[in-house]
């Protein structure tokens, strides 16, 4: 056999590859190619998207997706209808990721309780699948890399399609989803992702909303370079030693040539680590390697670090493992980022939970991902107040309920300071459980804010039987060979027994349902944690039920026993307990119990739907933190029940506490530990006062005072400036007062607001869990054919092509806009307008053009469009003619104004970036009020 040298067997590799998906394209048989091949690139993709309602059951009003003679299912690269690479997608929305189009759906009293009313679902075949392509271009000189796309989630079951070939397909919302498809692209030409996702049916009983609701990226590397989640980061403390281990997967994805299989690789690999100053503390030795065509190896290294800063609550250091791949010649092939913190974790199943040594008592909450105003589609910098909301109160832990939290999240909680517990969606033991629950291990193993995978939650018809016992220890150990560095937690409602004599950490979800301490003592080996915890149910303000609205005051007993209160006096005063998660810590999309319609969010929260606080915010906060808390409910506007008794409850961690009424004292009393107080008052209009004192010295005032009628509104951001990237966003909290400047607590007044400089209002909310008010407003396009086409015959490349057709002038809406969408119908095309040239002897990519048309110009009848073009010379650009029409008129209503109705007093809006350096003027309006003003400047490089 004729023996080959290495770079002739890579010339001919590369050109084997070319030859395969480009004919008549050559590469010059030298180094040029592989000296143009770069460093990891990973490009953000989160705009500019088109979208669109599908259908789920009719394929004619689902763009004629799945009705060709071969289906994408039959043969490679026939995706049709919105997945083919010709679907005319130019009358569609132009939207932004993440998005979730569930928030822009009405709602319905025949929709799902537990997903909200939102009119989408089982029953809504014609509003659960969306569509969205992304179109893209791809330079000449990325030939040779591997190219992939990657989504971090999309909810649900999304179907992938790259320039129509079909590149896979997950059911599940919450797995991240990454897809090689180098071999599909055009290289130094325009490319297109078409994604179908489809909500019909319910993976959760809460709303998860619909569409790409995470980011989105383009990941290019060289052939050799470290795997999708290919570094695995532990750290170990052991006195005034500390090391970095590190597993390392490396992958050679050349592929062999038709004549001849390629050598082994060889290259060289290291590792650096950097601190949050930029400084290399740590390398090391390069390491030779050779790696066989299409073998994937795993390397392991011990890196010993000097004097580290510990990733803490309190200082949440970070630092980042830059791992460097270069060939023998010095030339860097990959470099691959791992950001971890230096940390120890451990659970004692006598005393708790210990971060870096120290006893810490996990006081958390658990959340799903959306936000008032924008659903799922939860931008980064809305997680990073979310977050920060908890922090507020004292919270340290977090629990993502009930799927694996958002790659943007963990992020965040790495940044801030916040422990995690991260869950896997379904429990059981095939591939379909284990392949997410690996997904999520290796995706998430190298934050140090998770301390738990948890492997389930309240799965009722396994909890207490030897089937659930049998599918925990299945996997628990699955788990923990991919991370024996942490343990694994189900949480377990009323099913004890099953579960709960196998897992390593029992997770409670309600002290009503079990008794704790006989578990500890019949399982004293099995660390024990309250996963979920009845908070103080409650509609933010209210303290009078009125069922017909869905309002409710605060509960005593929640639905699922107890409150805020009674959760944390049995967890605080039990060690073995490592803490507790209260369900939950903002109000949610759904589940509105103890309501049905018109009630369509949950009133768990601790926090409302926008992050505004209720009142068992402050009893947390009175025993979660040191710093003085003083609280006084309920708020003092109570016109006609004047002589009446009303219970008066006062948060605080002080030592006593005294209430004045009108400035008259109604006594003092002493604080109990991890408790309130309470007073009957008989109501007067007036001020009601609390003050605190330690040590016999008063500390604070607080005051709830008698308001007067709303003059005016006040609107404050969480920042002072953000960030003008387009990404970051500002919450700006809107407040009425009356005219001695207090918030008046039960007002409603409509408000309108309305938005000037570099940036848009995404979302709008008001925490009323009964809000049917829109979150979104977005703007209304229409696409209308003009005339009947019929495309000719694909074997025919000599007749001329021509299309006529005579319309009438569309009725239009105020402010409404009209424009003419045109298509290549073949080469040298011309197209007239009654009678006048819009373009004449054009190319493909010309006459392929949208024209904004001035209604008034158009007749009122018989308006006449002419096209006329050579044929393709190519026989598939001819069959593409099949998959558009000529000409459509292409209708948009822009978006309405922004409007929102305040509640108990509040409202949120939610305003982001546009991109350019300026000031964002933001302006609230309502009738008979003062219009407020709030300026927010926007800057680069923030």
């Amino acid at each position: 056999m004729k023996k080959y040298n290495f770079h002739t067997i890579k010339n001919i590799l590369l050109i084997g590859i070319l030859a395969l998906v480009f004919a008549n394209h050559t590469v010059a048989q030298d180094d040029s190619v592989q000296q143009q091949l770069e460093a990891r690139e990973r490009i953000l993709l989160d705009k500019p998207w088109k979208f669109a309602i599908g259908h789920a059951t009719d394929r004619s009003k689902d763009f004629n997706h799945a009705t060709g003679y071969f289906s994408y299912l039959a043969k490679t690269g026939y995706g049709d209808g919105a997945a083919s690479a010709a679907f005319d997608d130019r009358s569609w929305r132009t939207v932004s990721i993440p998005h979730d189009w569930a928030v822009e759906m009405p709602f319905d009293p025949a929709a799902s309780h537990s997903h909200g009313y939102k009119a989408l679902g089982p029953g809504f075949p014609q509003s659960s699948v969306g569509w969205y392509r992304h179109h893209f271009f791809i330079p000449e000189t990325d030939l040779g890399k591997r190219i992939r796309v990657e989504f971090d989630g999309i909810q649900r079951a999304a179907r992938i399609f790259v320039n129509g070939f079909f590149v896979g397909e997950e059911n599940l919302g919450n797995v991240s989803q990454s897809y090689d498809v180098t071999a599909y692209l055009n290289y130094g030409g325009n490319n297109v992702i078409a994604v179908r996702a489809d909500v019909s049916i319910e993976a959760g009983w809460y709303y998860e909303g619909a569409g790409i609701n995470r980011h989105a990226w383009l990941l290019k590397t060289n052939p050799v370079h470290v795997d999708r989640y290919g570094t695995f980061v532990t750290t170990r403390v052991d006195g005034k030693k500390t090391y970095v281990d590190v597993q390392t997967t490396l992958v050679n994805e050349h592929e062999n040539s038709a004549i001849e299989n390629l050598p082994a690789v060889a290259f060289k690999r290291t590792h650096s680590i950097v601190d949050m100053s930029g400084n290399i503390i740590a390398v090391t030795k390069s390491k030779k390697l050779m790696l066989e065509t299409g073998e994937r190896i795993t390397e392991k290294d011990s890196i010993p670090v000097k004097n580290p800063q510990l990733w803490s609550l309190e200082n949440p250091y970070l630092y980042k493992l830059i791992t460097r791949i270069e060939d023998v010649n010095g030339k860097l092939l990959d470099s691959y980022e791992t950001p971890f913190g230096i940390r120890t974790i451990e659970f004692h199943p006598e005393k708790g939970f210990f971060l870096n040594g120290k006893l810490i008592k996990l006081k958390g909450s658990n959340n799903h991902e959306d936000h008032a105003g924008v659903g799922t589609a939860t931008p980064d910098a809305l997680i990073e107040y979310r977050l920060q909301r908890l922090k507020s109160m004292g919270m340290n832990a977090y629990r993502a309920s009930h799927a694996p939290a958002s790659p943007a999240l963990l992020d965040a909680a790495d940044r801030m300071g916040m422990l995690v517990i991260n869950e896997t969606r379904l429990s059981g033991i095939n591939e379909y459980h284990l392949n997410a629950v690996e997904h999520m291990i290796k995706r998430d193993r190298n934050h140090p804010s998770i301390i738990l995978w948890s492997l389930g939650n309240e799965e009722w018809a396994i909890e207490g039987n030897i089937k659930g016992a049998r599918i925990a220890t299945s996997m628990q150990n699955f788990a923990r060979k991919l991370d024996p560095t942490r343990l694994n937690t189900i949480a377990i409602s009323g099913g004890w027994g099953g579960i709960s004599t196998t897992i390593g950490v029992m997770g409670v979800n309600y002290i009503k349902h079990g008794d704790t301490d006989l578990q500890h003592k019949n399982y004293p080996w099995q660390i024990i944690l309250g996963t979920e915890e009845t908070t103080t149910q409650q509609t933010r303000g209210i303290y009078v039920e009125d069922k017909s609205r869905g309002h409710l005051p605060p509960q005593e007993n929640g639905s699922s026993g107890g409150n805020a209160e009674s959760g944390w006096k049995y967890y605080a005063a039990r060690d073995y307990l490592a803490g507790i998660f209260y369900w939950t810590g903002f109000d949610y999309r759904g589940e509105s119990t103890p309501y049905n319609f018109p009630a369509v969010a949950s009133q768990f929260g601790i926090l409302d739907s926008c992050g505004f606080p209720k009142d068992g915010y402050y009893y947390l906060k009175s025993w979660w933190t040191d710093e003085p808390v003083l609280h006084i409910f309920p708020h003092w506007n109570w016109k006609g029940r004047e002589g009446e008794k009303i219970n008066v409850s006062v948060n605080s961690n002080s030592e006593e506490v005294e209430l004045l009424l009108n400035n008259k004292s109604l006594g003092k009393k002493t604080m109990p530990r991890n408790g309130h107080l309470e007073w009957s008052v008989v109501y007067a209009p007036g001020e009601l006062v609390a003050r605190s004192f330690v040590s016999g010295k008063m500390l604070q005032e607080k005051k709830v005072v008698t308001t007067d009628v709303v003059t005016g509104i006040k609107l404050e951001s969480h920042k002072n400036s953000i960030a003008a990237d387009t990404h970051d966003v500002a919450v700006v909290n809107v407040s009425v007062l009356d005219k001695n400047n207090y918030l008046v607590p039960t007002a409603e007044n409509n408000l309108e607001f309305f938005i000037e400089g570099p940036g848009k209002i995404i979302g709008v909310g008001n925490g009323n869990p009964s809000s049917h008010e829109a979150d979104v407003m977005v703007e209304s396009v229409s696409s209308h054919p003009l005339g009947e086409w019929k495309a000719p015959d694909p074997a025919d490349s000599k007749t001329p092509v021509h299309f006529s057709v005579k319309f009438d002038r569309p009725s239009l809406e105020k402010n409404a806009r009209i424009s003419l969408l045109l298509n290549a119908l073949g080469r040298n095309q011309t197209a007239t307008l009654n009678g006048k040239i819009l373009y004449n002897n054009s190319s493909p990519d010309v006459s392929r053009t949208e024209i904004m048309i001035d209604a008034a110009s158009l007749l009122d009848k018989n308006n006449l469009l002419q096209i006329t073009a050579e044929p393709f010379v190519e026989w598939r650009d001819r069959e593409g003619l099949f998959q558009f029409h000529p000409a459509s008129l292409r209708l948009l209503m822009p978006a309405g104004d922004y409007k929102r109705k305040v509640f108990n007093g509040l409202a949120q809006v939610i305003v982001q970036s546009t991109g350019d350096a300026g000031v964002i003027r933001l302006r609230a309006r309502g009738e008979g009020l003062h219009e407020a003003l709030l300026e927010i400047p926007t800057a680069k490089n923030l």
